[in-house]
């Protein structure tokens, strides 16, 4: 594959702007290479036929909707966020309670599929929410205030089963963790 098509996936899973080095580290090759793609990737996108762009804020990449095609898009989003929650939506907000701070990773391998979509519509929901932590190369998820309120709890531990299932060695062997404690716990 070419550095332009692993670029390009990688912008259009990434749920934030992705700085050049970034991109130049995780595809293994130089920052002029990266600096290349960007721009065959933006002749690609950047214009009134795509669906798509590519938006560049300083060393910043990031792949978004046209603008032109907002409206479409907003009403989309307002549709798919109302409703009741689907079974993976279900598992995956289960397993961040649990397991949480968790990594999109890290989620992935427990659950042995793709959570970008779930996880964007949870945070949609105001369900999840994503926290950045400095010392932290992926950014993490937990359950947000709304879905303790929902599951009428003040606090994750206060889940059912919580301390069994929150250690569960199932878990701790899909994640490599060998017994360790669980991710994010102190």
């Amino acid at each position: 594959m070419s550095v332009i098509t692993q670029m390009e996936s990688i912008l259009f899973v990434a749920s934030k702007p992705i700085s050049i080095r970034e991109l130049s580290v995780a595809l293994k090759t130089k920052e002029d290479d990266v600096k290349t793609a960007l721009e065959e990737l933006k002749s690609k996108y950047n214009h009134n036929e795509s669906g798509l762009r590519i938006l560049v804020i300083d060393d910043k990449i990031q792949m978004a909707t046209n603008p032109d095609n907002a409206e479409v898009v907003d009403k989309f989003i307002k549709e798919e966020a109302v409703g009741e929650l689907t079974r993976p939506q279900l598992e995956t907000l289960t397993v961040i309670a649990y397991r949480g701070p968790i990594t999109k990773p890290e989620l992935e391998q427990i659950r042995g599929v793709n959570c970008a979509l779930i996880l964007r519509n949870l945070l949609l929901r105001g369900l999840v929410e994503e926290e950045e932590k400095p010392d932290k190369l992926l950014p993490t998820f937990v359950l947000s205030m709304e879905a303790l309120r929902h599951l009428g709890v003040s606090s994750v531990s206060e889940l059912a089963d919580y301390e069994n299932l929150s250690k569960h060695e199932f878990i701790e062997s899909v994640l490599g963790n060998g017994g360790a404690s669980p991710v994010g716990a102190t």
